[in-house]
């Protein structure tokens, strides 16, 4: 029981870390007069990702790969079937690409890069600075395409609601969010791996379903806020972005500080499943298929029988 409540009170303030990690970083950038479009690409993009870049940081250090690729799998899954179905039931998704043309085509390469690296052995340092160099060419791209179209981001307003005005409470959101985010991730790895000894799972069956549900939350509520306000491309953007910085910055940041080793079963089932997944998302957004809840409902009941295949 203690297990369950550390987990979960690991995710509780992870969320809310990385909410206050993003409000009071947007808050700083805009008092500097940084470029709003750069905002929007960079800070708010890399803070969303926070929480899984600390819980794969903070599992791949205390040993327990599974957990930290687990998270980022896991996660890529759980954006397509439960982040874009859960809506679906509310309100119909429009899937218009919008643009994301090239981002779609980025998160499907990255994701067949980490398929290779992962079919060839344990992500190595170098498999990481690879994902790394593949994230950062991607926002160059994003923001030189941007600026020279005079186009821009959809507006991070949007996504990120009651900015601090105040300098103080800029250094308290952001200072706040620096020592709550290893905290939670701390509490959610340890709480995770306790559960898996407890019910005899492995830990890449916990990172795969628990972890990688928790620290989707984010994209979830976005989604969510997106289909009310009858914005699927809000949606569908939401989950391309998150599924291409869940591979290059999470795990290629991550592998970089430390070599994880990959669990077979990843190799030989999962990540497959999100590649497929993944072209699930390709298909709706280029054929602009509308997602209804009988789609939805879809989604949600292959992604359950996901998650009990898992254990």
């Amino acid at each position: 029981m203690l297990s369950i409540l550390t987990l979960i009170a690991g995710l509780i303030v992870l969320v809310f870390a990385g909410d206050y990690l993003v409000r009071g970083a947007v808050g700083l950038a805009e008092k500097l007069s940084i470029d709003p479009l750069i905002i929007g690409l960079t800070i708010v993009a890399f803070g969303t990702s926070a929480p899984e870049l600390f819980v794969s940081l903070q599992a791949a250090f205390d040993g327990v790969s599974g957990i930290a690729i687990g998270n980022v799998v896991g996660s890529n899954i759980a954006n397509v079937l439960l982040v874009l179905g859960a809506p679906a039931l509310l309100m119909t998704i429009n899937c218009r690409e919008n643009g994301l043309g090239t981002s779609l085509a980025v998160m499907i390469v990255m994701s067949v890069a980490l398929m290779a690296m992962m079919w060839f052995g344990p992500l190595s340092r170098l498999d990481g600075a690879i994902l790394l160099a593949l994230i950062a060419a991607y926002l160059g791209w994003q923001i030189r395409e941007a600026r020279k179209n005079g186009a821009s981001v959809p507006d991070y307003h949007d996504e990120v609601a009651g900015l601090p005005q105040e300098t103080w409470r800029t250094n308290v959101f952001i200072v706040g969010g620096l020592i709550g985010l290893p905290i939670g991730a701390w509490l959610t790895v340890h709480g995770a791996s306790d559960i898996a000894r407890m019910f005899g799972a492995t830990e890449t069956a916990i990172g795969l379903t628990i972890v990688a549900i928790g620290t989707s939350l984010p994209e979830l509520v976005t989604s969510v806020m997106a289909a009310w306000r009858r914005s699927g491309a809000v949606a569908i953007g939401n989950v391309v972005g998150s599924n291409i910085f869940n591979i290059g910055l999470i795990l290629g940041g991550t592998a970089v500080i430390l070599p994880l080793d990959v669990d077979p079963r990843i190799v030989s089932i999962d990540i497959w499943v999100m590649l497929a997944v993944s072209l699930l998302v390709v298909g709706l957004a280029h054929w602009n298929i509308p997602i209804k809840k009988l789609g939805g409902a879809a989604m949600l009941v292959v992604f359950a029988a996901y998650i009990i295949s898992v254990f």
